[in-house]
This record gives structure tokens, C-alpha cells and sequence, in this order.
């Protein structure tokens, strides 16, 4: 069981996880909900009109449903991170960088709405913490750990779980609460990585037992 060094005096929860059980406290944990945005996962999105499948959709929506409202009825921040970009797409700079040619991504999905009380995150790059705010609001409300969930899994998921873990946080990734892009061995690979360098690893079921 791990058992981090500063905990603060709210309702402690133990996670089981790999590589090994995480005691957190819920008032220093956050619930990241990355890109579920329509333009990746929905009919007529830009994934789709391209011709990119997301069959995984529906039951990681469900998922990340299911653990944002019962974070939402305890002392857990949700916050959505979102691709945005200014109409101007000053964000991307000049058309010779390769951001220009992976697309962009627009609303939440409606299943996903975020609710009041909720906070939004925007971001320009893959990680949540590149060049956003999410690192001092993190650090606003004294968060220290953090449940990964949404999409990519071996893309923008990992990309921010990675930085987190470089920022002094405690990643937890929600495993089939997450999408991959590409075949299986994808969301194989980051869980190993999160599994054997970057953090932990559960699962829906997992985290809401914890919780309860």
C-alpha cells in the first residue's frame, strides 16, 4: 500500500491498483476528463469524416459518467481538458509545423456535459499542461492526485499522465475508462509504461469501490 507524505485531513479512499494499492485523500483528488470532445468520437465529427473509428465510445462515455458523478457527490474536482483554438488559430503557429495537419477538436459530448462546479481546462497540444493553466489551478485547490480518464489513451492520456508525473502528482490511470487510437497493443503499451514508470493503474470498478 502506498501512503504519500503530506496527506491532508479529508476522507482517505484506497484505490486497488498495479503495480500496488494507492491510499489517496479525496479532498486533494481530481478527476481529469481528457478530450471527449465530438470531433474524436462522434458521427460527423472530424475523426469520423476522415474515417477514423472509435467503436470503444459508448462504454468508456458510461464509464467516465459514472465516476464524475459520484466524484461529483464527494469532495472530488472534475475537470474537463479540451483542444481549443482561437478562430485566428494563433495557437498553432505558422502552417510549416505539424499541427497544422492533425486536426482540431470542438464541443464536449453531451453526455459529458460538465456540470456546475465543474472546471474547464483548454489546451493547445497534446499534454494538458503544455502552456495551460492546469498546473496552478491543480495547485490552487492543493490537488495531488489525479484520475486519468478519456481520450486518446496512448495519445493526449498519456501524454498528460506523463507530465503530471514530472509535475509531482500521483497519476492514477482509469484504464477502460479511457479510448485508444490504433490497434489493442496501443493502450497495452501505455499501461505498461504507466504501470512500470509513470503511475498506477485501476480500473472503473476499482475506483468506485475505493470511493464508496
Amino acid at each position: 500500500m502506498v501512503r504519500a507524505a503530506g496527506a491532508g485531513s479529508g476522507k482517505q479512499a484506497f484505490i486497488k491498483a498495479e503495480p500496488q494499492p494507492l491510499e489517496i485523500d479525496l479532498q486533494r483528488t481530481a478527476v481529469l476528463v481528457v478530450d471527449m470532445q465530438n470531433a474524436f468520437l462522434s458521427k460527423g465529427g472530424f475523426f469520423d469524416l476522415v474515417g477514423i473509428d472509435t467503436p470503444q465510445r459508448q462504454q468508456v462515455v458510461e464509464r467516465i459518467k459514472e465516476i464524475c458523478d459520484m466524484a461529483r457527490t464527494t469532495q472530488i474536482k472534475v475537470i474537463h481538458v479540451v483542444f481549443r483554438y482561437s478562430p485566428d488559430l494563433r495557437e498553432m503557429g505558422n502552417p510549416d509545423l505539424p499541427w497544422w495537419h492533425k486536426g482540431v477538436g470542438f464541443e464536449i459530448v453531451k453526455e459529458l456535459e460538465p456540470k456546475h462546479g465543474d472546471l474547464l481546462v483548454e489546451k493547445h497540444k497534446y499534454s494538458a499542461f503544455c502552456g495551460t493553466s492546469l498546473d496552478i489551478t491543480l495547485k490552487t485547490f492543493a490537488i495531488k492526485y489525479l484520475l486519468f480518464l478519456g481520450a486518446f489513451t496512448n495519445i493526449c492520456v498519456e501524454a498528460s499522465l506523463r507530465d503530471s508525473f514530472y509535475h509531482g502528482y500521483f497519476p492514477i490511470l482509469v484504464s477502460d475508462a479511457t479510448a485508444s487510437l490504433g490497434p489493442e497493443y496501443t493502450k497495452d503499451a501505455t499501461i505498461f509504461n504507466v504501470r512500470e514508470c509513470y503511475g498506477w493503474v485501476a480500473t472503473t470498478k476499482d475506483v468506485m469501490i475505493g470511493i464508496a
